[in-house]
């Protein structure tokens, strides 16, 4: 099957995934789909989403086409099922129950189409005693022990690392693998089911390595004074003469002797092995990243295996030389832009098209999917 519109590219060319707008976790999720090829039409509501963003500028909208149907119409719950009987994947955010409530939960989908693979992205998940409670990735993170693990200070806050952690990588990625999951199985054995994606279980299941650590007595139970979260001198950051900061990386022997060699601290190098002496090798880093700008550092450190890194701000991040040559980063009107990812040799992705404007699709997707309740009715002239 191909799609009409605008070429699609990409594995999943050919896929039509139904999204019902919402915010956070499950946007991007579609948009990794519609990044990927598939066929994304965003179900808007009227009035919008309440995210307070201009829909021109919001990037999760891209490569996706938007429909306005009102939900709590008389004729809403229809014209979704009838997107539903001719999509492959579905993607809803709200919380339990609201999509009962609406009319386009999963029996009243999968009764339509049995092949539907309908994906549900929560923060609590469907059940247990949280799952109808409010939330936000902070409170995901923190009650999985996640959050409790991040920071470089054992006597200090946790760090908050932005919604990246939970939103995105325990619930994005997670529904994502679902999703598509699930339609392999539906297209091998012709049975739809339900993918529950709560943000708590990714959250989790992220830190299974930590859990594995920490069972061997490899990781303690609290921040900062581990390997990986900042208690390591070799494995930090450290501020410069001029206010920036270098992200160093050096764990393995081969890359902390060229780390310290190029650091100009091998007398301190020793100091590696003694868990007694890192805040005196730590305090040896520090000094000595102190006496150059961010700019020299990198210069010092550049195609080296020392494993350190300049800490680039996001406008400066698309201009680093590396990112460029690979096109990490796009522009695509006028906005600049992460480009798809993964990369595919043979069916790459690309950023087609912009953030989809809210309802700007609905002729072009009610012929496309032949869906013509889409389209409303002209209304009669007033006698």
């Amino acid at each position: 099957m191909t799609t009409p519109g605008p070429t699609r590219t990409g594995p999943l060319s050919g896929v039509r995934v139904v999204e019902l707008a919402g915010i956070g976790p499950g946007p991007f999720a579609a948009m990794l789909l519609a990044d990927l090829g598939a066929d994304v039409v965003r179900v808007d509501r009227p009035g919008g989403p309440g995210l307070g963003i201009d829909p021109a500028r919001d990037l999760t909208n891209r490569n996706k086409r938007s429909v306005l149907v009102d939900l709590k119409a008389d004729d809403g719950p229809g014209a979704v099922l009838d997107l539903v009987e001719r999509a492959d994947i579905l993607v809803e955010g709200y919380r339990p129950g609201v999509a009962e409530r609406l009319g386009v939960g999963p029996e009243a989908c999968l009764a339509r189409n049995p092949r539907l693979v309908y994906g549900r992205m929560t923060g609590w998940g469907q059940d247990g005693p949280l799952a109808r409670t409010a939330g936000h990735d902070i409170a995901y993170l923190a009650l999985t022990g996640t959050l409790g693990m991040i920071g470089p200070d054992p006597d200090g806050p946790p760090s908050i690392p932005a919604n990246l952690l939970g939103d995105y990588a325990g619930g994005s990625l997670y529904l994502v693998i679902g999703v598509l999951a699930a339609l392999q199985h539906a297209r091998t054995h012709g049975e739809g089911q339900v993918v529950d994606a709560a943000i708590v279980d990714g959250a989790a299941h992220l830190a299974t390595m930590i859990h594995g650590m920490l069972a061997a007595g490899g990781w303690q139970d609290r921040r900062g004074v581990n390997l990986l979260d900042g208690g390591c001198p070799f494995y930090g950051v450290y501020e410069t003469s001029d206010g920036g900061y270098m992200a160093v990386g050096a764990l393995e022997q081969q890359f902390y002797d060229e780390f310290v060699r190029l650091l100009g601290i091998e007398e301190a190098a020793p100091a590696r092995r003694d868990l007694a002496r890192w805040d005196e090798l730590r305090a040896a880093v520090a000094a000595r990243f102190r006496t150059r700008t961010r700019q020299e550092w990198t210069a010092v450190f550049e195609g080296t295996d020392a494993c350190v890194a300049p800490v680039l701000s996001m406008r400066e991040a698309p201009a680093h030389p590396h990112l460029a040559a690979r096109g990490t980063f796009t522009e695509h009107g006028g906005l600049v832009q992460p480009a798809p990812a993964p990369r595919f040799s043979a069916t790459p992705g690309s950023v087609r098209t912009g953030p989809a404007l809210p309802g700007a699709d609905t002729d072009e997707v009610a012929r496309d999917w032949a869906v013509p309740a889409l389209t409303p009715k002209p209304q009669e002239p007033s006698a």
